[in-house]
């Protein structure tokens, strides 16, 4: 930030900005000139930096820096999904047990859909609410690491796959790719983010990375099915390249107001479907909840075979 304020004003406040995040060990920058970092940002996109509490001089940062390898063709995954797969039904996420809730715990919703299914969720660094999410609507969670292998997803027998946010660059996930192709002819499947890429390279697309990522909670994504536009939560450096999708067998179903890049996609035969952005996050309303609805319904009419 450009000055962090030793006053503290509001009237609910219980402590200083520099209180908390040397509460919770939570780095914080200030006395920047921020109006020239976003100048140069808006001209040459997103750049490596470093941060250091080191005395360095400013080209031995500037040699870090360089030094630091490229986003794109960076596997982070690996560093931040689960190691063995594990039943989620409560907040143990960090150390991925088995959590049992008591019955008719629906984190903040009234209800719960009477019929339950079972949804295999892959951990490419999800987040606690899309599991809170899946949960409230109507699915018992099985999380997988991302190196399972299509078999195994099948040996478990799920009624839907669900493909989660997660960080790095999606063309350098080859593993996943090809995992999740040799699911798409066998379940419903639904993707987030980073699942929405796997997705997009699984059926033959491809990925680019972005001049600007798409941060924050007030991106507008219109809906080209039904017209709608959603404000929504997003949090991406990359986006699908939408005439790949096409020589795919996909549509493109959403886009962001702000570049006209992808924000959404759906197989033209296939009860496959993903987004860009993060429904299960709200910046308001909650506009694109009921997406995880129509994953619930899709799901619903493939066990009845009417898909």
């Amino acid at each position: 930030m450009r000055e962090l304020s030793p006053i503290v004003s509001n009237w609910r406040s219980q402590s200083s900005l520099d209180a908390y995040l040397r509460k919770y060990g939570i780095p914080g920058i200030s006395e920047v000139d921020t109006r020239a970092l976003t100048k140069k940002l808006r001209v040459d996109g997103a750049l490596k930096c470093c941060l250091s509490t080191l005395p360095l001089t400013d080209a031995e940062a500037v040699a870090k820096a360089k030094a630091w390898h490229d986003m794109a063709g960076s596997d982070y995954v690996k560093d931040t999904t689960c190691k063995a797969p594990y039943i989620w039904s409560g907040e143990d996420l960090a150390n991925h047990n088995t959590v049992y809730v008591p019955a008719g715990t629906t984190f903040g919703l009234p209800h719960t859909p009477a019929k339950r299914f079972r949804v295999a969720a892959f951990d490419f660094g999800a987040k606690h609410s899309i599991f809170r999410k899946l949960i409230n609507h109507g699915f018992d969670v099985q999380v997988f690491p991302a190196t399972a292998t299509a078999e195994q997803i099948k040996e478990h027998a799920p009624d839907g796959v669900f493909l989660s946010n997660g960080p790095g660059d999606p063309a350098a996930l080859p593993y996943i790719h090809k995992t999740v192709t040799g699911l798409i002819p066998h379940f419903p499947i639904f993707g987030i983010c980073l699942g929405h890429q796997m997705l997009t390279h699984a059926l033959g697309g491809e990925t680019f990375k972005l001049k600007f990522g798409h941060r924050g909670g007030n991106q507008p994504v219109k809906n080209l099915e039904t017209g709608k536009v959603s404000i929504t939560a997003q949090n991406h450096g990359f986006a699908t390249d939408p005439k790949s999708l096409e020589k795919a067998g996909a549509i493109v179903t959403e886009i962001n107001l702000n570049d006209n890049t992808v924000e959404g996609l759906r197989h033209k035969d296939l009860p496959i479907f993903s987004v860009q952005y993060h429904p299960e996050a709200a910046p308001g309303p909650n506009d694109a909840d009921p997406l995880f609805l129509d994953f619930y319904k899709l799901v619903e009419k493939r066990k009845a075979g009417k898909i």
